[in-house]
């Protein structure tokens, strides 16, 4: 059975969102291993393995992207990657998608440190948001960060998420279980969009 709103392209100017390809292994292999000590940080690990969980090879990248179509065939996740005038820059995971009477998932993202600051996050998630709301028939989206993820929570804020609150030690991430800040939207906090209320709040070129 084929997931609703999966595959899917999304576009806004230069900033693209679709699949993740086994072709992107070498540009997703150099930016991992370029961006370790910004990402590292941020990103989840597994509390039963020994070492750092920083692969960043072809392999590494093989391995990711089969569980996530896997997870994709399922309606579980939907693994996106970011691209910015056709080229690889970072990924946006919706993950954990839950249905039935709850409707909800959860968005993690991550861009090279060498594009950071430019918005092209906030564009790749809201148009990701704003999929999951319509084509895909979600009702309730969270971003779950790390409190000193300042970066990452403006974000967050610029997109106007509502902050509910500390989740204690709610992921393992760098050899720890860490405490992560709770970020949530549902469809009845955007009926115009998220993406459009999002250029709305931008100040005006001067």
């Amino acid at each position: 059975m084929r997931t609703p709103g999966w595959p899917a392209e999304l576009l806004d100017g230069g900033i693209r969102v679709r699949p993740l390809r086994r072709r992107d292994a070498r540009a997703w292999s150099e930016i991992r291993a370029r961006n370790v000590e910004w990402l590292t940080p941020w990103e989840s690990t597994l509390p039963y393995t020994v070492g750092d969980g920083g692969a960043a090879g072809p392999a590494a990248y093989r391995a990711m992207v089969g569980a996530l179509r896997r997870q994709a065939r399922a309606g579980t996740a939907l693994p996106f990657a970011v691209d910015l005038d056709g080229h690889f820059v970072g990924q946006v995971t919706v993950s954990t998608i839950i249905r039935g009477s709850l409707q909800s998932a959860s968005v993690g993202y991550w861009v090279d440190q060498r594009v950071a600051g430019r918005g092209i996050i906030p564009v790749a998630v809201a148009l990701v948001v704003d999929h999951c709301f319509h084509e895909v028939g979600l009702h309730r989206i969270e971003l779950n960060i790390r409190p000193e993820n300042t970066r990452s929570r403006r974000v967050a804020e610029k997109l106007g998420f509502r902050d509910e609150g500390i989740r204690a030690k709610y992921l393992h991430i760098d050899r720890a279980w860490r405490d992560h800040v709770c970020y949530a939207l549902t469809v009845e906090d955007v009926p115009r969009g998220l993406l459009q209320g999002y250029r709305a709040s931008q100040p005006a070129p001067q």
